[in-house]
């Protein structure tokens, strides 16, 4: 469980979210620190509260946890001009990482190119950033539904830039599932074997991942497509705050085993 928290992200992204959640969220990632000794890859939260979360993590000391928040969010919008736009005014907020939302709408309807065009230049805002920031795609692999098309705009999302492609917004009835994580995996294994330069795409899965058997059943799935070394916060990524406290539960109770030192 140890080697699972490090490679996860503490997540608010609720209609009711105020500043002092928001706080409390960055508290949590330092209390974290303190009582498993490791901290979490990121807090993911709405864009207007990314410089107050840039700002209560450095005032806790914790300023390599990474904040990252969303964009196109949650709809997955076919409207170019808005994703980027949102996606610019997160970069010059502070962000340092984006998910923006794959318009898996507009993409099941047949429409292959807005998916390209729209992953291109959010990714192009992202480059404007000084920190690179990174760009995560969120396909929306429950409202595709079909292996074909979550391969598809997985390979789609790949060849436009992303830097991590991620299953879920965790705001539809279908979240993560193992099915189509294999499937996005293998997809990111098929373009990195054909250009070398594709090594730093990564994974995130998100939504309905709930406790460590859960999650340990995926990064397995990683580790057999990857080997074992590939499953660090530079490649692989989780998105569940219920995850996450229950991980420190089972932590501190001591069912954790040994700390694999590899993700850190």
């Amino acid at each position: 469980a140890v080697c699972i928290y490090p490679i996860s992200s503490l997540t608010s992204l609720n209609d009711d979210d105020t500043d002092e959640k928001i706080i409390q969220l960055c508290k949590d990632a330092a209390k974290a620190k303190e009582e498993i000794g490791t901290c979490t890859a990121a807090v993911c939260i709405y864009p207007k509260f990314v410089a107050l979360a840039k700002k209560t993590l450095k005032e806790l000391g914790i300023e390599d946890v990474k904040v990252a928040t969303v964009t196109n969010f949650p709809h997955g919008s076919a409207t170019i001009a808005v994703a980027v736009k949102e996606t610019e005014e997160a970069v010059k907020a502070g962000a340092d990482e984006v998910d923006v939302v794959f318009p898996y709408k507009a993409f099941i309807n047949g429409d292959d190119k807005i998916g390209f065009d729209l992953v291109q230049q959010c990714k192009a805002a992202c480059k404007e950033s000084e920190r690179n920031c990174r760009l995560k795609v969120i396909i929306e692999s429950g409202e595709l539904k079909e292996q074909e098309l979550i391969k598809k705009a997985s390979d789609i999302c790949i060849k436009a830039g992303a830097d991590f492609i991620k299953t879920s917004t965790g705001k539809v009835p279908v979240n993560a599932t193992i099915e189509a994580a294999e499937t996005m995996l293998k997809a990111i294994k098929d373009a990195v074997d054909k250009d070398e330069n594709l090594t730093a795409v990564g994974f995130k899965a998100a939504g309905g991942i709930r406790d460590f058997e859960a999650a340990e059943k995926y990064v397995e799935v990683a580790k057999k497509i990857f080997g074992e070394k590939w499953v660090t916060s530079e490649h692989f990524r989780f998105g569940a705050s219920s995850l996450l406290k229950n991980l420190i539960t089972y932590i501190k109770e001591g069912s954790s085993g040994p700390i694999d030192e590899s993700v850190y």
